[in-house]
């Protein structure tokens, strides 16, 4: 049965702000428990205005701590940003505080533009050529026998479930070679979907944490009581997603009557490319398609998102997704 679990960006909808991001984050945590989801996700990104989980280790200790039973995680932690030392001891303190809850993604991106990472004090030549080195060394800090003369206190010792995330086929290979679960970015950026899945699954090597291949797939659902509203709700998303591209990051937008038509091809196809992994519509069209991507891919669990203005609005489209999930087993 393929699992359902949640990628929160905690989104800033316009005129809000961060605390009430941080709200609307926890409220749908703790229902997506309720309605069964598997984990609850939080990315980090920096510099955006319209995305409110910067300080991913923080946010998900929130998160954690307002919830029960749900898996809370980081979908994913940009490696190249920090010291592979320091993601281990806030990971650690998140384990020791929420044991056999917490889940480390890490990314290879920066999760910034150049100017951001600048401030984040990388350096761009080279991190991320050492982004295998640095998992390597961040999983020997979890280590119960490190062989570092430093030691991760707390880490060492503690099983913290480690994810690859990527959307190419670099981290499709480190994830089979290090034999470690693997997440795809397919919700905004799907070009290389098929081929890293194929490469994933053909190469990997079993290990201490997983003897098989697992696959999580990004998947965004705009779901509603009709097509036409759904249709509605998905054009915050839309609207964010050219204003991003365009060099114009923005708050969540408020949903508009007839987005596609106010914009031009290139944006349309645009949106066409980066949005195909998508359920939009009523709970029988959502069902259809997200039935069709889980056959197509044999994905081990979608990773839904749900970029949606309205919380109430989100909180139903999520509540619709898991409905869908019931019906599938």
């Amino acid at each position: 049965m393929t699992q359902f679990s949640v990628l929160d960006l905690s989104p800033i909808a316009q005129g809000s702000n961060a605390a009430q991001s941080f709200r609307n984050s926890l409220d749908l945590a703790q229902h997506a428990e309720r309605w069964g989801y598997h984990r609850f996700w939080l990315a980090e990104h920096h510099g955006m205005p319209g995305i409110a989980s910067a300080a991913t280790a923080v946010l998900i200790c929130h998160i954690a701590g307002g919830t029960s039973t749900i898996r809370v995680g980081a979908g994913g932690i940009m490696l190249p940003n920090h010291s592979p030392l320091v993601i281990a001891e806030q990971f650690g303190t998140l384990e020791s505080l929420f044991p056999g809850r917490i889940d480390l993604g890490l990314g290879r991106a920066p999760g910034s533009d150049q100017a951001t990472a600048r401030a984040l004090r990388r350096n761009l030549a080279s991190d991320a050529d050492e982004f295998p080195q640095d998992v390597v060394e961040l999983m020997d800090y979890f280590s119960a026998e490190s062989r570092r003369s430093v030691r991760a206190v707390p880490g060492a010792g503690l099983k913290v479930p480690i994810w690859i995330l990527g959307s190419s086929l670099f981290g499709a290979q480190l994830a089979a070679a290090l034999g470690l679960p693997y997440a795809f970015a397919s919700h905004f950026a799907p070009a290389q979907m098929m081929q890293a899945i194929d490469l994933y699954r053909a190469t990997f090597r079993p290990s201490a944490q997983l003897d098989k291949p697992y696959v999580m797939l990004g998947f965004n659902v705009f779901a509603a009581d009709t097509d036409e509203e759904a249709q509605f709700r998905a054009t915050s998303m839309q609207q964010a997603f050219v204003n991003l591209r365009s060099g114009r990051p923005s708050q969540l937008p408020p949903p508009v009557e007839d987005y596609r038509n106010r914009i031009g091809a290139q944006e349309k196809a645009l949106l066409d490319q980066v949005l195909s992994c998508s359920a939009v519509g009523l709970p029988e069209t959502v069902s259809k398609e997200i039935s069709a991507f889980i056959a197509r891919t044999g994905a081990d669990e979608l990773m839904v998102t749900s970029q949606i203005f309205d919380h109430a609005a989100r909180l139903h489209s999520y509540e619709i997704a898991a409905q869908v999930q019931k019906s599938l087993r």
